[in-house]
């Protein structure tokens, strides 16, 4: 098989191979270059020399990905955190290089798993093509796996969302976004494998007919992808009733939003907005639509709503007052008795349903939405200037809100990126909600991104999905992942159509476990079983036995 030598030219290569891989994502879409990028990693780590090598491969095509691919970090730290540009350049390089070195870690895993000994040869030697290409596509999806949870997680940038417009999409429904990153890893791996090979060596060695492991490798690949292909043409779901949305986008400046003037500008600008669509069955607002604890706005949004046919469901901060018995309650202490002191307040970044309930988000975002590690960080807080960075999270078991008689499963900005968290929710509901304020973004590759994320979500669940933002991407989703209506960003507007209630459930959302992560465990069993049962040489024709 061929490699790229592993000369002076092998780093650079590697990042800009890293860096050329969020094209393949929105809003640019280009998804052979992903396959690309993700091939070419794959030739680079097969020639690295040695496992310190490897790792360096795998850590600059990391910083190259995550350089390019997350950059509308900077926007949100800088812009809208006002942290100096000197910081916020800091901040988003650790940020980069952190994550980078699950990149680099995986290189020098694939440098290890190459080199021993098994069916391709003895210790030291190299497997075969196309176990070193499942050897990789594993890496890859343990990768993913782990930025799902490892330090409350980073689910970003996962390949398979590149390929949610084409065949590959037909795993999602079956084994979530990890199993179409899988099948686009093992694409990009084998095809590496077959097109790179050195074509006048195998004429030499085969009289000119093509290797056996080529057309292998050729077969797989257009297996995967039929099967893919296949899988899509299952409808998993069933639609059911229908109802109509309006999702409106208020599209209010970040910078003035946390402000008593921003706060009074909110409340206009959703009432003039809302005031012609109020008899939909559903209206959404998006997340912290009106920038106060909602017991504040409760009555002006009941005044507005007097007359109005659906339901309202609205990004709102909840603020809690938590005690042992409620205020006013006394206990003994003692021969006497003494008030209960209430506990201090809570609030929480929370969806608010006028039909009733109310969703507290779960995951929130570290330094947007909390400080962790606030004693070590000490004064250093303040570097911070962010509203509403000290929320608390909901419950992981939480009643589902409803709107229009149906059950919703809800989504608050972020959260949408946690493909588990969506499925459990979404499997005893109608309808997926999601709401977003990209504003943090800018003009950005981020809220492009978000949206496509979001779609997955649609895709692996059998559901439609209603997205309101502030100001931008606002869409509804239809249950394969289609966006079938969407609103231009940066501009105030609302989009008013149709979703239907889905019946039934995709094997991804029913089960509690992925195919996706079956093969990750599996895999290791196998390697194993190679190890300790190797093959012995056969013998070359030609030489005595």
């Amino acid at each position: 098989m061929g490699v790229v030598r592993d000369g002076r030219w092998a780093p650079p290569l590697a990042l800009a191979a890293g860096a050329a891989l969020p094209l393949g994502f929105a809003p640019f879409g280009a998804w052979p270059v992903a396959l690309a990028s993700v091939g070419g990693l794959f030739l680079l780590l097969r020639g690295a020399s040695t496992g310190r090598r490897a790792l360096l491969l795998g850590w600059l095509y990391g910083v190259g990905k995550y350089g390019v691919g997350v950059s509308w970090v900077y926007v949100s730290i800088s812009v809208y955190g006002r942290a100096p540009a000197p910081l916020a350049a800091a901040i988003v390089a650790g940020f980069v290089a952190g994550l980078a070195i699950l990149c680099g870690a995986g290189g020098w895993a694939f440098h290890g798993l190459r080199r021993a000994p098994g069916r391709g040869g003895p210790a030291g030697g190299d497997a075969r093509p196309w176990v070193l290409a499942l050897h990789f596509a594993w890496l890859w999806l343990a990768l993913e796996w782990s930025l799902t949870w490892l330090l409350t997680g980073f689910p970003w940038l996962f390949v398979g969302y590149a390929f949610i417009d084409t065949p590959l999409a037909g795993f999602a429904p079956v084994g979530g976004v990890l199993a179409v990153s899988l099948a686009a890893v093992c694409t990009a791996a084998l095809g590496a494998a077959v097109v790179a090979g050195r074509p006048a060596q195998r004429r030499r060695q085969h009289g000119g007919a093509a290797p056996l492991a080529a057309w292998g490798g050729a077969a797989a690949l257009a297996a995967v992808w039929i099967a893919g292909w296949g899988l899509g043409e299952v409808a998993w779901t069933e639609r059911g009733e229908r109802r109509g949305v309006s999702l409106v986008q208020g599209n209010l400046p970040q910078e003035t939003k946390w402000t008593p003037e921003g706060w009074r500008a909110a409340l206009a600008r959703y009432e003039a907005l809302s005031a012609p669509v109020w008899d939909s069955d559903i209206v959404l607002w998006p997340e912290a639509a009106i920038p106060a604890p909602h017991r504040y706005n409760a009555a002006r949004i009941d005044a507005m709503r007097q007359g109005a046919r659906g339901d309202l469901v609205l990004g709102a901060t909840v603020r809690e007052v938590r005690t042992v018995r409620e205020v006013g309650d006394v206990r003994a202490a003692g021969d006497g008795e003494v008030p209960l002191q209430a506990a201090p307040a809570r609030y929480y970044n929370a969806a608010v349903s006028t039909a009733g309930g109310v969703y507290r988000k779960r995951h929130l975002v570290p330094f947007g939405e909390y400080v962790p590690w606030r004693w070590l960080l000490g004064d250093a807080i303040a570097l911070f200037d962010l509203p509403m960075a000290d929320l608390a999270p909901g419950a992981s078991k939480q009643a589902p809100l409803q709107a229009a008689g149906l059950d919703l499963a809800t989504a608050i900005c972020y959260e949408v990126a946690y493909p588990r968290r969506v499925a459990m929710q979404a499997r005893d509901a109608a309808l997926l909600v999601v709401l977003s304020n990209d504003t943090w973004f800018g003009a950005s590759i981020g809220p492009p991104q978000h949206l496509q994320i979001a779609r997955m979500r649609a895709l692996e669940t059998g559901r439609f999905l209603a997205r309101a933002t502030n100001n931008g991407v606002t869409a509804i989703v239809d249950e394969r992942g289609t966006v079938v209506e969407r609103l231009p960003q940066f501009q105030p507007g609302v989009l008013t159509g149709e979703v239907y209630a889905t019946v039934g459930a995709t094997p991804f959302a029913r089960s509690p476990v992925s195919p996706a992560l079956a093969a990750l465990a599996l895999w290791p069993l196998l390697i194993a079983a190679r190890a300790a049962f190797p093959n012995r040489p056969r013998p070359r024709p030609g030489r005595a036995k």
